[in-house]
């Protein structure tokens, strides 16, 4: 190890491959992540700002909401930066920061869609009891468990890729400190590392899944059993916006996350990635817009009042 020279930067290669292309991905990305900001925002404000959203399920909403705005922010300016830059580095400290927040925020998100499977399990199926299982300070630890949770897991798995030597290429073949990319540099022996981590991915995706299929097994057979068929399409609508982003967010996340380290493929891994880093948070925010009523009546309310208080002034 001593002829070793310690990696202190990380060189994030990105998109660079692409040449030219790299400013069309520019404008295409940058414009999706504007949406998703002014998306999550405006998610966030009406469920502040209108005492009709304030009910557990738009609790839940706000907090992957802001979790989702806080999961971007954490790596698409610094990719809309690399798309435009020569310089592509980022400091040993850095990455690991990046991949911590990173990671914290993914797994807070995936928890949070497992507790609100449950939460459209108590209002559909235990309809007479909800109010009491779903109270405010029940929604308030739920949420404050999975957000603990999720950092403690990052944290597991951050340390567990740094505490490894990194003494040869900093070249990492993606557009963010990822784990998989990152931890393929370390010149150390990997299995065992891996393979907690491989079981703290299993973890975190694969029982809140079993979870939310356990509890809407349930709500299938509850919404079966309404007479009317306009109730049955109610009690459907709200949880289809749920389970749309459900099978979006896991199915990318456990093609990446959920294989052995010698299936790793950057190219395919980074295609996929920009469709849970970007395409998920973008439609986390469309999804429960436009299929949704009662928010989207709560969001013309907005409008209204903006409008009023400008002519106002």
């Amino acid at each position: 190890m001593a002829n070793f020279t310690s990696v202190t930067e990380f060189l994030l290669l990105g998109f660079s491959s692409l040449g030219e292309l790299q400013l069309v991905l520019f404008v295409i990305f940058l414009s999706l992540y504007l949406i998703i900001l002014c998306g999550n925002i405006t998610i966030i404000s009406v469920i502040l700002l209108d005492r009709s959203l304030h009910t557990p399920m738009y609790f839940f909403l706000g907090v992957l909401s802001i979790s989702e705005t806080f999961y971007t922010i954490v790596i698409l300016p610094k990719m809309l930066i690399n798309l435009l830059s020569v310089l592509r580095t980022l400091s040993f400290m850095s990455c690991a920061t990046q991949m911590f927040f990173f990671l914290g925020f993914a797994v807070t998100n995936c928890l949070l869609l497992g507790v609100m499977g449950y939460d459209r399990y108590a209002a559909i199926c235990q309809s007479l009891y909800y109010h009491i299982l779903m109270n405010w300070r029940v929604c308030g630890q739920l949420a404050a468990i999975c957000i603990v949770s999720g950092f403690l897991i990052s944290l597991i798995g951050t340390t567990l890729v740094f505490s490894l030597p990194f003494c040869g290429s900093n070249k990492v073949n993606h557009y963010f400190c990822d784990i998989s990319p990152v931890i393929h540099l370390a010149c150390g022996e990997i299995y065992i590392n891996e393979l907690v981590i491989f079981i703290c991915g299993v973890l975190v995706l694969i029982v809140p899944l079993f979870f939310i299929c356990i509890s809407y097994g349930f709500i299938v057979r509850t919404i079966l059993r309404i007479p009317s068929a306009k109730g049955k399409r109610k009690a459907f609508s709200t949880c289809i916006s749920h389970l749309t982003v459900v099978i979006v967010h896991y199915g990318c996340a456990s093609f990446v996350y959920l294989r052995p380290s010698a299936r790793y493929t950057s190219g395919k891994d980074r295609l996929v990635t920009v469709t849970y880093t970007i395409i998920t948070p973008l439609l986390n925010p469309m999804v429960y817009s436009l299929r949704n009523k009662d928010v989207q009546m709560a969001i013309w309310k907005m409008i209204e009042k903006t409008g009023f208080s400008s002519k106002t002034l």
